[in-house]
């Protein structure tokens, strides 16, 4: 048994049931090994197809993503996964092949220092220079992708290291997730006092909730406390659309009942959430009367953007369960018929400020579209590529869980869509998994149509096309006066044609009169779809904060809008100790 052979044996014991990856000269023992192997190989076409395709299937469950690529460009080309998957917080273990340690450092045939050049968007690289080392390496890797703030892990393996004896290596032990440490007595009790003295306090959900497999525990804290919540964009579907309590998103694009109720609010009980710049806009302008309590499992996140009153350090759904009774009992409290108010005022506005989908004309209207899709598919899975139509899908998509959202986050990256949705789709064959992407999006890794194809993928399409870059043209149009520069794409594919090259199913639609029927053929067909609709270039995504704008400036879709507004004046953080306990409200 060599070293390849070894690693094989040892992925399958560790659990891994599919791989993503693209052979090559350095990497080439190692897939000599998975030959005639039960281990499940996906081979797409493109690296970086591989890492989105790893980190969709490991969005879509929780489990460890595994992509696998030779050297030099195969290693590079990984990185912008790899990235993603480290600014989102999802467990990769990427494999490198690497030229023989003999020629590292001699510029070899694609020799890059790919342990280097990952090294910040990794949570460890490992350089593997003896076989000896291997099962230390892969049960290290495994265990720090996924155990804390979860994370991409890289193992950079030699071509010697690969066909080096390893029949006297020891059987490979799997890692163990370990739990994370429950929160300190003090903090939960300063928490709980710090809650008692709040009339208008919001909860503000963000990815950390689905990290922590938390969601059941947040949603019993939510009904508990029976206070307006708002989304981050990882943290929708925290509450199911439809319920009462759920403002929607906030931020950039978020709903004005989200916004306005930040802004307003006295105590943000943030859950699992990073004060992203995205969601906070102007950050001194952020949330200006608001005490905070910032319960996070990642001791880096508190304090790094928003200074906390109180921190709750810990693992969530703990946390959540031991503060449940206690916000439950302040419902009766002393400021219980104020907080009601409070949070009906927030509800009544949610409910006349949501969107209208009764869009006039004959052209479609890709809000009231993606609403009525999500009525029809609730528990499809959808893996979302980056601009206008991201948001429109945060937006408007009725989302009933976490991991039913699959978008790029925090790098924003183009192309991420199509990959991921393979690997949501491998995760689990008996899902819906609908891909929505945009024209500009779609032909960054159009070739994974291929990958579609070969497996048959039963992966639905849903391209919406505008022939520009529809993000960078709307902010050209609000902030550069108009300079539309090289947005144009114009000069598209036939991406019916394109699609039909490979073998899928494709139709296009251009209008409101033949979308009804267009969907139901496209979701009923038994097999890969793709469905192509032909948008308004100058839709634009409403609300929209400007930048260096607090949230409470929104914009709804005229740019004359744009004169300068103050900030609200920020009241200065009160720093009085906390001397109020309720020990007996915390659940032990």
């Amino acid at each position: 048994m060599n070293a390849s052979q070894w690693l094989v044996k040892a992925l399958l014991d560790e659990g891994v049931d599919t791989i993503f990856g693209y052979p090559g000269g350095a990497i080439m023992p190692f897939y000599d090994a998975l030959h005639g192997s039960p281990l499940r190989h996906i081979l797409v076409r493109h690296e970086q197809g591989a890492a989105f395709a790893a980190n969709g299937y490991a969005r879509a469950s929780g489990r460890v993503g595994v992509c696998v690529a030779t050297s030099g460009p195969g290693a590079t080309n990984l990185i912008t996964g790899i990235a993603d998957a480290m600014l989102d917080s999802v467990p990769m273990v990427c494999i490198t092949g690497q030229v023989p340690t003999g020629l590292m450092g001699t510029d070899a045939f694609q020799e890059v220092d790919v342990f280097g050049m990952t090294m910040p968007v990794v949570k460890h690289s490992f350089l593997v220079r003896r076989a000896e080392d291997l099962p230390s390496v892969l049960h290290e890797a495994f265990r720090l992708a996924r155990n804390g703030r979860p994370g991409p892990v890289l193992i950079d393996l030699p071509k010697d290291v690969q066909i080096a004896d390893a029949s006297e290596l020891p059987a490979y032990v799997p890692a163990v997730r370990m739990p994370l440490p429950a929160a300190g007595e003090a903090g939960l009790h300063a928490a709980v006092a710090l809650m008692a003295h709040a009339r208008q306090p919001v909860i503000y959900a963000g990815g950390g909730i689905v990290l922590g497999e938390a969601v059941d525990a947040f949603r019993v804290f939510a009904e508990a406390a029976q206070l307006p919540v708002v989304q981050t964009l990882k943290g929708l579907g925290s509450l199911p659309d439809e319920h009462p309590l759920n403002l929607g998103m906030l931020g950039m694009h978020g709903s004005r009942a989200a916004n306005l109720a930040v802004q307003e609010a006295d105590l943000l009980i943030v859950v699992g959430a990073r004060f992203d710049d995205r969601a906070t806009g102007r950050l001194d302008g952020f949330a200006p009367h608001a005490r905070v309590i910032h319960l996070d499992a990642d001791p880096a996140e508190i304090g790094k953007r928003r200074s906390a009153d109180v921190a709750v350090l810990g693992e969530l759904s703990t946390s959540l369960f031991r503060l449940t009774p206690a916000v439950g009992a302040q419902r009766h409290a002393r400021n219980g018929s104020a907080r009601a108010a409070w949070t009906a005022t927030c509800c009544e506005r949610a409910a006349e400020q949501a969107p209208r989908y009764d869009y006039p004309g004959p052209d479609i209207h890709a809000p009231a579209m993606l609403r009525e899709l999500s009525q029809r598919a609730p528990a499809a899975v959808v893996c979302c590529d980056v601009g206008q139509h991201q948001m429109w899908v945060a937006q408007h998509w009725a989302f009933q869980h976490p991991r039913q959202h699959l978008s790029s986050g925090a790098l924003g990256a183009m192309g991420f869509g199509l990959p991921a949705a393979i690997g949501a789709q491998l995760e689990d064959p008996s899902a819906q998994i609908i891909c929505v992407s945009g024209d500009g999006s779609f032909l960054m890794n159009v070739q994974e149509l291929a990958t579609v194809a070969r497996y048959q993928l039963p992966i639905k399409i849903l391209l919406l096309d505008n022939q520009a870059l529809g993000m960078v043209r709307q902010w050209q149009t609000l902030f550069f006066e108009r300079r539309h520069s090289e947005i144009d794409l114009s000069d598209n594919p036939d991406f019916v044609a394109l699609a039909s090259a490979f073998g899928i199913a494709a139709h296009s639609v251009a209008t409101q009169a033949g979308l009804g029927d267009a969907i139901d053929a496209w979701l009923a067909h038994d097999g890969p779809a793709l469905l192509h609709v032909a948008i308004d270039a100058a839709a634009g995504v409403w609300p929209l904060v400007p930048p260096n704008r607090s949230n409470a400036e929104m914009l709804d879709g005229d740019a004359d809008e744009l004169a300068p507004l103050p900030l609200p004046e920020k009241h200065p953080s009160k720093t009085t100790a906390i001397t109020e306990e309720i020990p007996d409200a915390i659940s032990t």
